[in-house]
């Protein structure tokens, strides 16, 4: 699989990343050693996950397949810490919380380091200052190697990416932001993507197969083996259920048709040939859904297709994005 730098560092991914969001829950150990496996084999290196995937168990599980089946060094381990099971505050930034839950992360990996290590989410509460010193007292301790953040918008990824850089050798600089895009989801374009390619940080696209409706499997029925099909998973489908979302599924489906190739090949080469795109994390059923998906590796677009698709699923960005005397 071919490799690409994570923003303007040194570190190279793969430019395909491993998704562990239903590990330790929907995905037992069996099911997550098979992709894992395929994974690594097919020249796959990034592996996102979370200290709250599974209440933990998504980390402890791949500490495990990591103690035997893949080695440590063949992979780029990237984790998250800032969400909190708590109603009344779903985010916590504080340097204390972040170091902890770092620790936490380590000690269920089984490593002494992550590859890479993110803010979860920008949290209103902390001063924004204090939540990027962890960034830096991790990486300056060798607990993590690069840092990132997550779901922050526009200004916020713009104000961290930027702080950071001010004290060159003293802050670490960003190395990658994490949010969701997909042909469903482009709302990254309008602030997100033009910040992240201006101050050179590596977009981590989620949900790249729009939660899985650009698979075309939503077509026409919900299929009961599915996310959408799924007591706990379904309202995260369902916004994506909709006549617009129709429209583009549609027009995934033509391409693919016309290229002779899956619905999930199409909507995978779009999203990671993105400019600024490092690498869209995948999540699989299996590892038969996997190796549908890592088949995307010898796809490219041709660019009337591209045209078609950016068409169809075009966000409506107007003022300011545009020049107002264009409007």
């Amino acid at each position: 699989m071919e490799q690409r730098h994570l923003g303007r560092t040194g570190l190279r991914v793969s430019r395909i990343g491993l998704g562990t969001l239903t590990w330790g829950r929907d995905t037992d150990e069996h099911d997550a050693a098979d992709m894992l496996k395929v994974f690594w084999e097919a020249g796959g290196n990034l592996v996102d996950t979370a200290d709250v995937y599974g209440d933990g168990e998504a980390e402890y599980l791949l500490g495990q397949l990591m103690d035997g089946l893949v080695p440590r060094r063949d992979l780029v381990i990237s984790t998250k810490a800032g969400s909190v099971p708590d109603p009344d505050r779903r985010f916590d930034g504080s340097r204390g919380h972040l170091l902890a839950a770092l620790d936490g992360s380590l000690a269920r990996l089984g490593t002494d380091y992550v590859d890479v290590w993110h803010i979860h989410a920008y949290d209103p509460e902390t001063p924004l200052d204090e939540t990027l010193q962890a960034l830096d007292l991790a990486v300056s301790s060798g607990r993590a190697r690069y840092a990132g953040v997550s779901n922050f918008c526009g200004w916020q990824l713009a104000k961290a990416a930027t702080w950071q850089l001010a004290a060159p050798g003293i802050r670490t600089r960003l190395a990658s932001t994490q949010l969701e895009y997909s042909l469903l989801q482009r709302g990254v374009e309008r602030e997100v993507l033009p910040a992240a390619l201006d101050l050179g940080i590596g977009l981590l696209p989620s949900s790249p197969l729009g939660r899985g409706v650009l698979t075309a499997k939503y077509r026409h029925i919900t299929p009961p083996d599915s996310r959408g099909g799924s007591e706990h998973m379904a309202p995260f489908v369902a916004p994506y259920l909709d006549e617009t979302a129709t429209s583009i599924v549609d027009a995934v489906q033509t391409a693919a048709d016309g290229l002779a190739v899956t619905p999930i090949q199409v909507a995978l080469a779009w999203v990671r040939d993105r400019p600024g795109v490092a690498a869209p994390i995948i999540g699989a059923r299996n590892a038969l859904q996997l190796m549908g998906a890592l088949s995307v590796e010898t796809l490219s677009l041709p660019d009337e297709i591209c045209r078609a698709l950016d068409d169809v699923s075009a966000p409506v960005h107007r003022y300011p994005d545009h020049d107002w005397s264009t409007l």
